[in-house]
């Protein structure tokens, strides 16, 4: 077995689940903006390690911890919607101080915070797992198995990695607009952010509450 081409492979299952656009990375983008690359990467860093998660589970069969997942799927779905109508409610009211630059000094204070909230909201997303279940089946069955673990350590440490330099790009071209914006335009991008963030809290409690009737 290849173990470039099983690190090639996890790095593509990263950036897969990184890029497209959703809460996290909403939440990175506003980071970003409002207090430079260090923050908005650290924030990214906490969803890629929260990838890793989902796929250690899925790569190493650990089904037990699938199966609890499973189980607990609705109250792990409330917490996530009720975390992301948090994030969207501290976005829309935060405001941009008249020396704001200064920002970054006082934010970076809180980086594993940062980091914890991303990953917190990564993990307390279910369809996730199945995600990376469907993308372990599509590389050949990578996922538990007699003299797998190896290879499916390395797939997740691609996963991790390919996540984690997706945030770094992202996060470094955004940081270069970082000290050009007034508090002005950081008042609307944490408003429109928070907006953003806020409806797709929403929809997870409403698709939850329909579950639920």
């Amino acid at each position: 077995m290849d173990y470039l081409w099983l690190v090639f492979s996890g790095v593509i299952m990263g950036l897969v689940a990184a890029v497209p656009i959703g809460p996290v990375n909403l939440i990175c983008i506003r980071r970003t903006f409002a207090y430079g690359s260090l923050n908005g990467f650290v924030s990214g860093l906490g969803a890629a390690l929260g990838d890793g998660v989902f796929a250690a589970v899925t790569g190493f069969g650990l089904t037990w911890v699938a199966g609890l997942i499973e189980g607990y799927s609705r109250a792990i779905e409330l917490a996530g919607g009720a975390m992301m109508v948090y994030f969207a409610w501290r976005a829309f009211h935060e405001t941009a101080p008249g020396n704001w630059n200064e920002a970054p000094d006082k934010e970076n204070g809180s980086l594993a915070k940062a980091m914890l909230s991303t990953f917190a909201l990564t993990v307390t997303n279910p369809a996730t797992l199945l995600f990376f279940t469907g993308l372990f089946a599509g590389l050949g069955g990578l996922a538990g198995g007699a003299g797998s673990f190896l290879d499916a350590g390395f797939v997740v440490a691609g996963v991790v990695g390919g996540s984690a330099g997706w945030w770094l790009v992202l996060t470094t071209m955004i940081g270069l607009f970082h000290a050009r914006l007034d508090a002005g335009v950081v008042r609307l991008i944490n408003r429109s952010s928070g907006l953003l963030v806020g409806l797709f809290g929403a929809a997870v409690l409403i698709h939850l509450a329909l579950k639920l009737l």
